[in-house]
């Protein structure tokens, strides 16, 4: 199976010895950083809703962009990125036999770069996919990226055999995955906190087993989705009257919950 996450907005830039590889899209993430510096400090403001001090971040970080960059300036994806999705990754704890598979079976979906693998070097930025950046090819990056990002994950599911793909990304960027191109059946697990209401999705919390159940699924090296049943790091239980067998659903007992 694939599995694909969301990025994260937080960076961790700490300098990582390891072997890199080259981002499929780096000729569209150039694109698309020349289009991005060239607005105005206003401009970004509005378009990523962002303050004035993290606007001028981001357009130095768009003008520092380059084609061909070396290692000084870039991080291999899965370390570089330090939002709650990260936490539950843990990347960095991959053996090596891990994270080769992952490097074949877990995706990131990048606003930025469309996909990228676990060890693909990335330069420092920010553009959330539902960002709408104008370009050539349409007023957001929806239009950007196009039916790409899906035939991307068909071709590496046929490279790698995988049958299905597991959703951990949010709606914002899974939405640029076009549904219509994709030939792989998709699997989005539900992540949910026992609470006196009845269960409830916690943002917070769902980001990190999302990526919790991305790291589980590399470690035993999945293939088959009805094992996916067995996910209880955390202390997440699978609740099968609840799911479907495409969105299986996982609750954590509410005295597990202050533990994170």
């Amino acid at each position: 199976m694939l599995v694909v996450i969301s990025p994260a907005k937080r960076l961790d830039w700490s300098e990582r010895q390891i072997e890199v590889s080259a981002p499929d899209f780096q000729d569209d993430a150039m694109r698309l950083a020349r289009t991005a510096r060239n607005l105005t400090l206003g401009d970004l403001q509005k378009l990523m809703d962002i303050s004035a001090d993290l606007a001028r971040l981001n357009r130095d970080r768009f003008r520092a962009f380059q084609p061909e960059p070396d290692a000084t300036t870039t991080r291999p994806a899965a370390l570089a990125f330090a939002g709650d999705t990260y936490q539950g990754l843990e990347a960095a704890s991959l053996d090596s036999g891990e994270m080769d598979w992952a490097q074949d079976h877990l995706r990131i979906l990048s606003g930025l770069y469309g996909v990228l693998r676990p060890l693909d070097a990335i330069q420092p930025y920010r553009l959330e996919m539902g960002s709408r950046l104008k370009t050539r090819r349409g007023a957001s990056l929806y239009a950007y990226w196009g039916d790409r990002i899906a035939r991307a994950l068909n071709a590496q599911a046929e490279a790698t055999g995988a049958g299905c793909l597991v959703n951990c990304a949010s709606q914002e960027y899974f939405g640029a995955v076009d549904a219509d191109a994709l030939k792989l059946p998709v699997i989005t697990p539900v992540f949910m906190e026992d609470k006196p209401g009845g269960p409830k999705v916690v943002s917070f919390f769902a980001k990190r087993a999302r990526g919790a159940m991305a790291r589980f699924i590399v470690q035993r090296r999945l293939t088959d989705p009805a094992a996916l049943a067995d996910f209880d790091t955390g202390g997440y239980v699978h609740h099968p009257d609840l799911s479907r067998p495409d969105a299986p659903v996982f609750i954590r007992p509410a005295e597990l919950q202050k533990a994170g």
